[in-house]
């Protein structure tokens, strides 16, 4: 259910507004951070990828024009991931579409006991996963 989902919402976000479902991930991220940015391991642990796919990935939305990258002045071995202008204009024209997409393919389907339900699961998959 989650791969179909994802692949529909995406479909519409590379059409309509030329991002991937990452794309959508890495700059959604970006952008919860008041600075609109993130250290690359940070990036990696809450997206759950591995370090050397945010890199590829980051170096791809980089060419781009949606993220930079900054090396860290008080780690010479670090770098943090930004998101550009570019990036956080795109996600903010993206995102009322797929917020309406998420609703439409999957909320519109749940009945609100269905709903809760759902995040009473959820709370407690993620709580024991994080512990």
């Amino acid at each position: 259910m989650h791969d179909l989902l994802v692949n529909q919402a995406g479909r519409t976000l590379q059409s309509r507004f030329g991002l991937s479902a990452t794309d959508y991930s890495v700059l959604a991220e970006l952008t919860r951070t008041p600075s609109g940015r993130l250290r690359i391991l940070e990036l990696a642990k809450v997206l759950g990828w591995e370090k050397s796919r945010v890199s590829h990935h980051i170096a791809r939305m980089t060419k781009r024009g949606l993220t930079d990258r900054e090396e860290c002045a008080d780690d010479g071995r670090g770098a943090y991931v930004i998101v550009t202008p570019a990036g956080r204009e795109a996600i903010t024209s993206a995102a009322p579409q797929h917020v309406e997409d998420v609703r439409r393919l999957f909320l519109d389907h749940l009945s609100p006991g269905q709903i809760a339900l759902l995040a009473e699961i959820t709370d407690t998959v993620i709580e024991k996963i994080d512990t």
